[in-house]
This record gives C-alpha cells, structure tokens and sequence, in this order.
C-alpha cells in the first residue's frame, strides 16, 4: 500500500500536469481568437498579451515554491493568500476589459471552459496524502472531495452546456458556483489547519504539508487559476444568455 500510494504522489507531482493544462488553455485561446476573425497581427498579440504573463506567473510561484517561501512561518506575511489574491485581482478584470478576450468567449462553445477543469479530479492527491500519514483529514477530505466532485462533473457540464438543452446554462452556473465554493472551502480548512495565528484545527497534525514543493504549487498556482477560469466562464455564459434574449427580442420585432 505504501509503494501504491508513493507511486500515486510521483505521478501527480511530476510536473507534466502543469505544461499540459497550460498547453489546452493556450490552444483555446488561439482557436477562439482564430475564429473571432481577428487579423493575424492582433492575434498573435493578443494570444502572446495572455501567455507571456501566464508562464511568467507560473515560473515566478514554481521559483517561490521551490524556495520554501510557502511553508508556514517562512516570511512574515502568510504567502498562499496572497498568491491566490493577487493574480486574481490583476488578472480577471484586465481580462474581462478586453474586447479580443470578449470576442475569443464569444467564438467558441461555453462548453470549453467548464470541460477544461477537469483536471480537478488531480485534487485526489490530498486524499492520498491523508491516507498516507502526510494531510489531516479537516482539510485533505473536503479539499479533495470536493475537487475530483467538480473534476468529475466537468465534463457531462461541458456536454450538457452544449447541447443549449433546457436548464444547461443554468447548470453551468451551478458547476461554477460549486467549483468556486470547493476552492474557498479549501483555502478557508487550509488556513485553519496550518501553524499560524489563526489555526483552530488539527494541533495534533498540523497542515504543514500543503506548503511544501511540489504539493504547494495546487494553492499557490492551480487554486487562482481555476478561480480565473471559472470567473471567464461566468462571464461567457453571462454573454451567452445575454444574446441569446438580444436574438429573441430581434425575430420577434415585426419586419
């Protein structure tokens, strides 16, 4: 059992996760600006303004992560916050102000923002680490629960958002919320069971772990990047929903 779960742990942290989620996202966004029908100079433009900063982000947190500047206690200032708010902060609204990102949404199906995280089922690495000795179970069970629960609803979401069926935009909302909500969940149980001033929790076996390189770069990295997306896709079903009453209210004007 131990070799199985060791074997489960070098899997998930070996680090071809992080390149392969990043080359999907970087791969939809081409394709919607693609069919949005922008020139091929402000594409590219466009396409590099989203991914020069995205690895940029991604080296500074793996650079941070390998430093320890995540274990508790290491700076001052809890450092795992602040990575989950600050990109979240800068990056969201700048996205959300750009007509190219509007028209890239626009482009392609609701349907691929919703698929894409179901990555979240790799969340099944905190179960692992409970299991393992290395987690307490007030954070790793519902941090991992809830994950591989969004990872696992992503896709029949995905493919009922597609279909345009009574109720699928509805239940995309509904998958965004729960996703959001297992997040903050996480980061909230995160908080209360790592040493620090603020922990009420888990004093017999403190959350030391999830601060630690590679486990550290979910919170760090993964956790405001999956809140970014799910931001982007409120936003395109919003803008979905948004034309679809703008067709509606055009065949029902007399010609």
């Amino acid at each position: 059992m131990g070799s199985f779960f060791g074997e489960v742990l070098a899997f998930v942290g070996s680090g071809w996760v992080r390149p392969v989620i990043l080359a999907l996202l970087l791969w939809g966004l081409w394709a919607g600006l693609r069919r949005a029908g922008l020139d091929r100079i402000e594409r590219l433009l466009t396409w590099l303004g989203v991914a020069v900063p995205l690895l940029v982000w991604l080296f500074v947190v793996l650079e941070l992560a390998q430093a320890g500047t995540f274990r508790p206690g290491a700076i001052p200032i809890p450092a795992i916050p602040l990575a989950v708010i600050i990109p979240l902060l800068v990056a969201l609204p700048l996205l959300m102000r750009s007509a190219n990102i509007a028209a890239a949404l626009d482009a392609v199906p609701a349907s691929w923002l919703i698929g894409l995280q179901v990555y979240r089922v790799l969340g099944a690495v905190f179960l692992v680490r409970w299991a393992a000795g290395q987690l307490p179970a007030e954070f790793a069970l519902p941090a991992g629960v809830g994950d591989v629960l969004v990872g696992l609803l992503a896709l029949p979401v995905a493919f009922y958002v597609r279909s345009r069926a009574r109720g699928s935009r509805a239940a995309g909302y509904a998958w965004n919320a729960l996703g959001i909500l297992d997040l903050a969940l996480a980061l909230t149980m995160g908080a209360l069971t790592s040493p620090g001033p603020i922990q009420m929790l888990a004093f017999d076996r403190p959350n030391t772990g999830v601060g630690t390189y590679p486990l550290v770069m979910i919170p760090a990295f993964a956790v405001p990047l999956s809140l970014i997306l799910h931001g982007l896709s409120l936003w395109q079903l919003h803008r979905v929903g948004r034309g679809t009453r703008a067709s509606g209210h055009a065949a029902l004007e007399p010609t």
